[in-house]
């Protein structure tokens, strides 16, 4: 399983948490549905910045001691 699966399945179960919790303290349901579409996209974006690959030209490479010019 991908870290990107992994993660965005932790983070169903925590809005799943939050959305059981505010439903037991009676928040109308609509408010409930508006919190969980928000913290899905808030959990998509955090998954794909956290586990996306990395550009060949975003590494940091070693450049050779430059040579003293006289």
């Amino acid at each position: 399983m991908s870290s990107f699966a992994t993660y965005l399945i932790g983070f169903l179960i925590l809005i799943g948490g939050l959305g059981l919790a505010a439903y037991l303290l009676n928040i109308p349901a609509m408010w409930i549905g508006v919190g969980v579409i928000v913290l899905i996209g808030i959990g998509v974006l955090s998954a794909t910045s956290r586990t996306k690959m990395r550009d060949p030209a975003d590494t940091p490479t070693t450049r050779p001691p430059s040579s003293p010019t006289s």
